[in-house]
């Protein structure tokens, strides 16, 4: 991958909501990754520093911080608020420290915005529907994702990307678009996620709202998921307590798998059939038995695989199946240069 005209590489800073990675990517496809944001600062002067940033409201690409920008981006903080400000935070930083060194925010949503309008639209009055609409988020991951299985299965034209990690979603990739996703105005919506809620009718917000007292955003950011089911937000302690023979993580358990099947099959839906199914993020790449006890309630799409723990990218692909399956490892850092390649010239 070229980064050209960078010398001495470009800097991506991927900030989460409770950490920060930081790679330098060098011309040469070489990189250095750092422990901290102060670290990868005092390194050697990037040519560029790239920003994460979840949300980017309707841009549908890249775009060079300035001031505007950032305001621009600040004003989006109450639609993702555990992951905006810790973004803005490393923008401010890196401006500080590098002033002349130009800066390119990469937005999570800008891939979805190849999305429909009917497929992005709410049933809700005209004047809330232009703020109100599904966005998407993991969109640099869902790009990096079904950009390496087109390369590794050219012939699939239906990808669906499972990003499962903390934060999870699904993505319908068609001719390497973004037709839906399972996140939608928020980041809080769709699966069932380590401490966040996934879909909950609206009616039963309503009641909460007026009952319960709580401050909602805890709770469905903070208190719910797999931590409101089990008590931890880890899926692999779920797993290993649902073995034991613990009810409450069984429960749990199967609550996080149906709802990542009946997702699946929405997004199937969405396009007209499934060619071939990818999965990324820390518990689709590092989790087996998710991915064995999905793959195996999909068989009735055609999925058939042999699972291992080699190292990403592999394809799980076997016997008769109708559907290739991937592990691919997310370069949500290489993404960042690849989209932002046409700035840096």
């Amino acid at each position: 991958m070229s980064v050209a005209p960078e010398r001495r590489g470009v800097l991506t800073l991927n900030a989460g909501s409770t950490s920060l990675k930081a790679v330098l990517v060098r011309a040469d496809g070489t990189t250095t990754t750092y422990d901290g944001l102060p670290q990868a600062l005092a390194g050697p002067t990037p040519d560029a520093v790239l920003h994460r940033v979840v949300h980017g409201g309707t841009r549908s690409g890249p775009a060079l911080v300035d001031d505007a920008l950032v305001e621009e981006l600040r004003a989006l903080t109450e639609l993702a608020p555990l992951h905006q400000p810790p973004a803005l935070d490393a923008i401010d930083a890196a401006r500080a420290a590098l002033p002349d060194v130009p800066q390119v925010a990469c937005f999570d949503t800008a891939f979805h915005r190849t999305i429909a309008e009917p497929v992005a639209t709410y049933a809700l009055p005209a004047e809330y529907r232009k703020t109100l609409r599904v966005y998407g988020f993991h969109g640099l991951s869902h790009a990096w994702a079904s950009d390496q299985v087109r390369v590794l299965a050219p012939e699939a034209t239906r990808v669906l990307v499972a990003h499962l990690g903390g934060g999870a979603s699904l993505c319908a990739v068609r001719d390497g678009q973004s037709v839906d996703t399972t996140m939608g105005f928020t980041p809080l919506d769709g699966l069932v996620m380590g401490t966040r809620s996934g879909h909950v009718d609206p009616g039963a917000l309503l009641w909460l709202a007026k009952h319960s007292g709580e401050d909602l955003d805890d709770l469905l950011e903070n208190r719910s998921g797999l931590q409101g089911l089990a008590g931890t937000s880890d899926v692999r302690e779920v797993l290993r307590r649902r073995d034991g023979g613990e009810a409450q993580a069984t429960m749990a358990f199967e609550v996080y798998l149906h709802r990542l099947v009946t997702h699946v099959g929405a997004m199937v839906a969405a396009m007209q059939g499934l060619d071939a199914l990818v999965f990324t993020g820390g518990v689709g790449e590092r989790c087996r038995p998710v991915r064995e006890e999905l793959c195996a309630r999909l068989g009735w799409l055609g999925v058939r695989t042999s699972d291992d723990d080699s190292a990403a990218p592999r394809e799980l692909t076997t016997g008769d199946a109708a559907v290739r399956t991937f592990v691919v490892h997310s370069r949500e850092d290489l993404q960042m240069v690849a989209e932002a390649h046409p700035l840096l010239q």
